[in-house]
């Protein structure tokens, strides 16, 4: 059997796909003849080739496909049948999605659709993978524009899955709470809805970079219960509502309480475009038993929330027992956000006010009726004014603090490592021993006959370090 750290060179491979001067996905030239693929699919789809998807596959149980390097697959926009059902990935079998660095596996859409203007429009529906999914890996792969909406027909409603009118297509949904999941060094961009979400599973989502995900709500990674998750060293640029929402909704006996350990990430600009006061960059509750720490949130809208957090062991309540939410930091540029709720709003028949945010530092500082203040946060580094907003820049090699919060536009030249003397390398303020390890750390996951490890925990905020 072999072993594969996932992290030995994660950041600085997910970082080239970020900053190098070829586009992400801009594949070398091929003879390779294209494909055409609708209903079920196994097998290979060989290196380089161009693979046109004009209606739902499937990879049938007990199968699995594998996707190589380089390969372009091009979902149609036109959906399905009369009612135009937005294309669906499903995935009953097995799927391995093997880019390279240099050749990054692309699930997208026609070239001339890949706009600004289609950033949001969910143009295909996403990878669903069922309740039979044992295992997949997705690795230097781009996902991008999906998030079609779930009506009638769509396989994910007749498969219990999600619910027609209400739902839109994440990018990856999980199903089986025994599946072994993958997800590194890709990108997962341009959707409607959710990046990730999770309804079971045992994954490892570590070196990524999550950009423009959600249009009216939504998350970088959504987990339920059923779940145990490690989320390390990724990159979450404006989540519309949360890079991270942990939850252990549904819980029951045949699906376990979620355990998320969520460590050294990097969020950015979340929860400007949420109305309301949900979003902000991370989101614990229902009994969710939450290790989040050494992350480092930048002009976020507001800092760590619990709903319900004084009414322990309620329905609502995260598992505050054994959660630690604590030693983050929270950096805030001095601009603006283009996008400010204020005045009176209603919510299921209530009016509220509007917490009237302007600023990070502002909905840092915020009296927020979700902010455990006894439990998180205590030791976290956080800036809650303009001052310290301006001592604590982690001075990012190239990313200017200073932008409107709410943009969604993800510039590849961005570089989120930190520059020497930077105070988000602070060791000291960071959370570096104790029980919140995580959990594929050392035994890891056996993923197409290898065995990925998380990463292991850096004593310093954020995802790349120096």
């Amino acid at each position: 059997m072999k072993t594969k750290a996932i992290f030995v060179i994660a950041a600085a491979m997910v970082f080239s796909l970020a900053s190098c001067e070829k586009n992400p996905g801009q594949q070398e030239e091929t003879e390779t003849e294209p494909v055409e693929a609708a209903g079920e699919v196994s097998g290979v789809w060989e290196a380089g080739s161009t693979v046109y998807v004009d209606g739902h596959i499937v990879v049938p149980e007990g199968e699995s496909l594998t996707i190589e390097e380089g390969v372009t697959v091009i979902f149609s926009d036109a959906g399905v049948g009369v009612n135009h059902t937005a294309i669906e990935f499903s995935v009953d079998g097995n799927l391995y999605c093997l880019g390279t660095e240099e050749n990054p596996v692309r699930l997208t859409v026609a070239e001339d659709l890949r706009t600004a203007d289609n950033t949001f429009a969910g143009l295909w529906g996403g990878i669903v993978a069922g309740a039979t999914c044992e295992e997949m890996l997705i690795d230097h792969t781009i996902i991008e524009y999906c998030g079609g909406q779930v009506i009638e027909g769509s396989p994910a409603a007749e498969n219990g899955y999600y619910t027609a009118g209400d739902d839109a297509y994440p990018h990856i949904t999980t199903n089986n709470v025994n599946g072994r999941y993958v997800i590194t060094n890709s990108i997962l961009r341009n959707g409607w809805s959710d990046a990730i979400y999770m309804m079971g599973g045992n994954a490892i989502i570590a070196g990524n970079i999550f950009s423009a995900i959600g249009y009216d709500g939504a998350e970088a990674v959504n987990v339920k219960s059923g779940c145990t998750v490690d989320v390390a060293r990724n990159i979450m640029f404006s989540a519309n509502t949360n890079g991270l929402k942990l939850s252990s909704s549904d819980q029951s006996e045949v699906r376990h309480q979620a355990k998320i350990q969520a460590y050294n990430n990097t969020i950015i600009g979340s929860g400007w475009r949420r109305d309301g006061e949900k979003g902000g960059g991370i989101y614990a509750e229902e009994n969710a038993d939450a290790g989040v720490f050494n992350n480092l949130l930048v002009n976020c809208k507001f800092r760590a929330t619990t709903p319900a957090w004084d009414e322990p062991g309620s329905e609502d309540c995260y598992d505050g027992e054994h959660s630690l939410i604590d030693y983050n930091y929270y950096a805030s540029g001095t601009v603006e956000s283009s996008i400010v709720f204020s005045g009176e709003y209603e919510d299921d028949g209530e009016t509220l006010l509007y917490s009237g945010v302007r600023f990070p530092y502002e909905g840092y500082a915020f009296d927020h009726e979700w902010y455990d203040n006894d439990k998180v946060d205590a030791h976290s580094v956080i800036a809650r004014n303009a001052e310290e907003a301006a001592s604590l820049d982690p001075r990012f090699v190239n990313f200017d603090l200073n932008m409107d919060p709410a943009s969604y536009t993800f510039n590849d030249s961005w570089d989120f490592h930190l520059q020497a003397g930077s105070p988000a390398l602070d060791a000291s303020k960071t959370y570096t021993a104790g029980g919140r390890q995580p959990y594929f750390g050392t035994s890891g996951l056996q993923v197409n006959g290898q065995t990925y490890t998380s990463p292991a925990i850096g004593n310093w905020f954020g995802a790349y370090g120096e």
